[in-house]
């Protein structure tokens, strides 16, 4: 990943390369302007400035070479459910390679109300009376449990009576304990798929915007372990606060320095002959 040190390096601030993730990249997008966000890096913590009044989204692009499950939160809520935020919740699931963008909180399988970048005071948290986390994304990332396949184990050739075949396909019942986990009742399918096809100032939250049309479908997962593989955490706010925080440095207007020979003139050539 490539990353711009420059001067900032000095003062303990990076802006990395847009993105955030080893299992997956995870970029915010400025979707009034079509910009990625960039991201600052600052005692610890990721931080993005977002524009009051934009409409925002989170893009993850799953790195690896099978499904990946991201359970994902703004503000302390999950972006699904409603619900405020818990590991355990459901999340979007993508193939390997796969890239999906989540632009807001998710009203049915064809509909979502967008995210944008509004005064704390007006945001769904706040409405909804969970204001303790106002100010961050999060994304819970969880690899898939391996499909498990019968083994089979090699029996002696039985002889021609009905008897000794009926010994061996008792034998050859038991060898398979995964059989009988395969006809059990299918998991709950808790976890949506996307289609393919488809001084300081107030501080800044995400708002419940305008509904889209965004399309869903219904998927099974199993997560390979009940806690996740990786977690990445965004934080947000608007750029003048964090100026405030000093997450990032002030940009003072530029004006040309002072010229050691102010009195020079430009180089010359052949001038012109008098009269043009």
């Amino acid at each position: 990943m490539k990353r711009a040190w420059l001067g900032i390096l000095l003062m303990g601030i990076a802006i990395e390369a847009q993105a955030v993730g080893s299992l997956a990249n995870i970029q915010i997008i400025d979707r009034d302007t079509g910009n990625v966000l960039p991201t600052y890096r600052c005692r610890g913590e990721y931080w993005v400035a977002g524009r009051p009044g934009a409409r925002y989204s989170i893009v993850v692009q799953n790195y690896r070479g099978q499904r990946l499950l991201a359970v994902t939160a703004v503000d302390g809520i999950n972006v699904i459910s409603g619900e405020t935020g818990a590991w355990s919740q459901s999340g979007y699931v993508l193939g390997a390679g796969e890239s999906y963008e989540i632009s807001g909180w998710r009203k049915s399988d064809a509909e979502i109300a967008a995210f944008n970048f509004t005064a704390a005071g007006s945001s769904y948290a706040e409405r909804t009376g969970r204001p303790a986390n106002i100010g961050v994304i999060g994304v819970a990332l969880f690899l898939e449990r391996p499909t498990r396949f019968p083994q089979y184990e090699a029996l002696a050739r039985p002889d021609d009576s009905s008897r000794d075949r009926g010994e061996g396909a008792a034998r050859a019942a038991p060898q398979s304990p995964v059989a009988a986990s395969l006809s059990s009742p299918s998991p709950k399918l808790e976890e949506i798929h996307p289609y393919t096809n488809a001084a300081p100032a107030e501080k800044l939250g995400t708002g419940h915007g305008a509904r889209e049309a965004s399309y869903v479908q219904n998927t099974r997962f199993d997560r390979l372990s009940s806690t996740p593989n990786e977690v990445i955490k965004i934080r947000y706010d608007s750029f003048e606060n964090l100026v405030a925080m000093g997450v990032v440095p002030s940009r003072p207007a530029w004006r040309a320095g002072p010229n050691p020979f102010p009195d020079s003139t430009s180089p010359r050539y052949v001038p012109d002959p008098p009269g043009g």
